[in-house]
């Protein structure tokens, strides 16, 4: 049996830290020596919602894409998966029609029976609307910000804030990165230039190393734009 981790983190989890992804992680690698899976694979989402959908989750697709009959899915909880209850049951349809299996550290609704249905769904429900109460005192707090003028959202990978501290401008040594990440997308996946970026000593902002996800949004992003 081979067990495939994913985990996540939004952005209001703090994703370019890394803060959780860690502790996810370590959860469940002990879940599948438990399980006696004889190998693991990691997948990661980080800075991204669990409402988000699933094609545009690179960890979560690949992870979804790779898993095989026998094999098992591996979350330290449900809501790392879906934060939605449609995506959640999407999720395990699709694992349930490959023959693998799902596993939540956490164990909710962990019985196949008719009360661990009604677990798996309750809970299900109850991230959903945790999800929406976020959102809304979220957009809440921005609409604050924005009316007092100042800056809201993230600031993007090859850019910083000016010294207003409300525009962006061109980061030079960010930008450079860009441009070799854009340039090896023409021939390369994301997962190899993950591996080219690591193993050159290329420096993320934070300092950690490069996952799926950075890579992703930078190839994503496109050539630089004015911000003026």
């Amino acid at each position: 049996m081979r067990a495939l981790i994913y985990t996540r983190v939004s952005t209001n989890e703090q994703a370019e830290s890394g803060l959780g992804l860690e502790a996810q992680m370590n959860a469940c690698i002990a879940k599948a020596k438990e399980l006696g899976a004889r190998e693991t694979i990691p997948f990661t989402d980080a800075g991204l919602s669990g409402s988000t959908e699933i094609e545009d989750r690179p960890g979560l697709w690949a992870a979804l894409s790779q898993i095989k009959r026998g094999d098992v899915l591996i979350v330290a909880k449900r809501d790392r998966v879906a934060r939605d209850m449609f995506l959640a049951l999407t999720v395990e349809r699709m694992i349930k029609v490959k023959k693998a299996t799902f596993v939540s550290v956490a164990g909710e609704g962990s019985t196949d029976d008719l009360s661990g249905l009604m677990q798996r769904r309750m809970f299900d429900l109850f991230a959903e609307i945790e999800h929406e109460m976020i959102r809304t005192r979220t957009k809440a707090a921005l609409q604050t910000k924005k009316s007092k003028g100042e800056r809201v959202g993230s600031v993007p990978f090859g850019y910083q804030l000016s010294e207003d501290g409300i525009h962006l401008e061109p980061n030079a040594v960010e930008q450079e990165v860009v441009t070799l990440v854009q340039s090896l997308r023409k021939a390369l996946s994301f997962r190899a230039i993950v591996k080219h970026l690591n193993d050159n000593a290329i420096p993320s902002r934070t300092g950690h190393r490069w996952n799926i996800q950075q890579v992703f949004n930078i190839a994503k992003a496109g050539p630089t734009k004015s911000t003026a």
